[in-house]
């Protein structure tokens, strides 16, 4: 789910409609990672676009992958497409 937003067309709170980005360094391939179909590099940042209501879930499983959140920002509608 890197870089990728879950939000339904039926969203209708302020919260609801809220998405970060998480700059995250350090994550490496492990048991997790490999459920992915794709490899993980441990070097370089990677963004990772969460919407507001899955932001602790978000970080819990960064925290599991090795990975550290470097920085959160939120996204504008101009910046998600």
């Amino acid at each position: 789910m890197f870089g990728q937003t879950t939000l339904g067309a039926g969203s209708v709170s302020s919260s609801a409609s809220r998405v970060f980005r998480y700059e995250v360094i350090g994550l490496r391939q492990n048991q997790e990672t490999d459920k992915n179909q794709f490899n993980i590099r441990s070097s370089g940042s990677v963004f990772i676009t969460v919407p507001y209501s899955r932001m602790n879930e978000e970080m819990q499983r960064i925290s599991r992958l090795g990975g550290k959140i470097v920085s959160i920002s939120p996204l504008t509608v101009a910046e998600e497409n």
